[in-house]
């Protein structure tokens, strides 16, 4: 008969005590000590116990992946085409983000493809009631469980066989093999594995609500991100209506994917048009602003990049960056210094991409160059013009992927001029409407806007 028995393991170096410990005696670390279930069995293998051979991975069939469509085009596009049967999907997000709601919105656009249990350890049947009258929900199959404890979770699921299993939220779910309190490193890890051992085994589709860190990381063990097989974030501001849908981890399709929602009075509406909402506000010509287009995924978004320079009062400059990397700003700061002549050594920048989104590919760099050089000469940058290039520590305007995306985006739009690299301008092979200028290095670009 095996035993189960409980260790206490440091979440850092591994360390193993029979006893919670504060501080870990290997690695000097505090609180990282986390309750892990252990089973002790026989270790000789049952004769009549079937094994498992290896065999050549030419024998096996790829199976077709099943998948059903979420509602959302948004939504879609970031797992890769729709819920794939069986799948384990983990949302994670801040508090009042909307994750619920977008959810409980999904419950309702899979009417029809068969039961949907919704389990809940945070609010009430009442309290959800109440939200889907709010947003119109029609879904009849739905069924609801108010309850934290695990093993009542996994029969009801075993009973009811659903198509889909939503559980909200994870921290508060608890299994009484476990001693350590709901919430805690070792049960949300156990009870992960508790819910993929029953869904994985009946092909059910499973979503697993979770609580970020004040890090903007999901609460638990980084484990429990690699027992599932898809992660996904909701960002944004609570205090604004957009939403911005990010993978992390998919093994059934890419990660580079984003979906944008906007919060409203009858819940998440999707946005299949980004650019122009985040252009749509732009003033007219103002001096530290233009638009730059950028790749997310395989979409592509234009976005406003703003600058503002000004005096710097203290001996040490402020150099603030939002949406972007602040460690690339101090770069490109450095390279408009040495390569274009602008002194900002006395100046304060500050770099804001509009709407909320976070820029990480280097096919903005030229952008936030020119975009600070226009803000420190007070010479606005004519409004339909679009900046697209990476910039190396030489000044040299370096090739990007995928432009002609970029510049088909930009032309419907209605933009008339965009400035790319030269190197991407001799491998066009579309026609475009576009006055494409291109360039070599920083110097030229700033020449052409009439910066310098």
């Amino acid at each position: 008969m095996a035993k189960n028995k409980t260790i206490f393991v440091c979440n850092e170096c591994g360390y193993e005590s029979a006893k919670w410990l504060g501080k870990c005696p290997a690695c000097n670390s505090w609180n990282t000590f986390f309750e892990q279930k252990i089973v002790e069995s026989k270790s000789q293998i049952s004769s009549d116990k079937k094994r498992n051979v290896p065999q050549k991975l030419s024998t096996y069939e790829a199976k077709e992946t099943i998948r059903t469509s979420t509602g959302f085009e948004e939504l879609d596009r970031v797992l890769g085409g729709g819920l794939v049967k069986g799948s384990l999907i983990l949302l994670g997000g801040e508090p009042g983000i909307g994750k619920s709601t977008l959810i409980l919105q999904i419950c309702d656009k899979v009417k029809g493809e068969g039961k949907v249990l919704y389990v809940s350890g945070e609010e009430s049947a009442e309290q959800i009631k109440m939200r889907a009258d709010r947003l119109g929900i029609k879904n009849d199959d739905i069924l609801f469980l108010g309850e934290t404890d695990i093993d009542i979770v996994n029969q009801a699921i075993i009973d009811l066989n659903p198509k889909l299993v939503i559980i909200d939220s994870i921290q508060t779910m608890y299994s009484e093999e476990i001693t350590a309190a709901a919430g805690s490193v070792s049960q949300v890890r156990e009870i992960t594995s508790q819910v993929m051992r029953v869904c994985k085994q009946r092909e059910i589709t499973t979503i697993i609500i979770g609580h970020v860190t004040k890090e903007g990381n999901i609460a638990g063990p980084r484990v429990l991100e690699h027992m599932v097989d898809t992660v996904l974030y909701l960002e944004g501001e609570r205090y604004f209506s957009y939403r911005i849908l990010r993978g992390v981890k998919n093994r059934f399709g890419s990660t580079n994917e984003i979906g944008m929602f906007e919060m409203k009075e009858e819940g998440m509406t999707e946005i299949l048009n980004p650019s122009d909402i985040l252009i749509s506000e732009r003033e007219d010509n103002p001096a530290g602003s233009l638009i730059v287009a950028c790749m997310e995924g395989t979409r592509p978004i234009l976005v406003e990049l703003q600058a503002l320079t000004t005096q710097s009062v203290f001996g040490f400059p402020k150099r603030t960056a939002n949406g972007v990397d602040f460690n690339r700003l101090a770069i490109l700061i450095a390279v408009m210094e040495k390569r274009a002549g602008l002194m900002l050594g006395n100046q304060d920048v500050y770099l804001n991409v509009v709407g909320g989104l976070r820029l990480n590919e280097p096919s903005v760099d030229l952008g936030m160059i020119l975009v600070t050089a226009s803000s420190f000469k007070n010479i606005p940058i004519p409004k339909d013009v679009v900046i697209i290039g990476e910039v190396g520590l030489t000044g040299e305007v370096r090739r990007v992927n995928l432009i002609e995306k970029r510049l088909k985006e930009s032309e419907k739009l209605g933009f008339k001029t965009c400035i790319i690299p030269e190197s991407n301008k001799k491998l066009l092979k579309d026609k475009f409407k576009l006055d494409i200028i291109g360039v070599k290095n920083v110097n030229e670009a700033m020449k052409k806007l009439g910066l310098k």
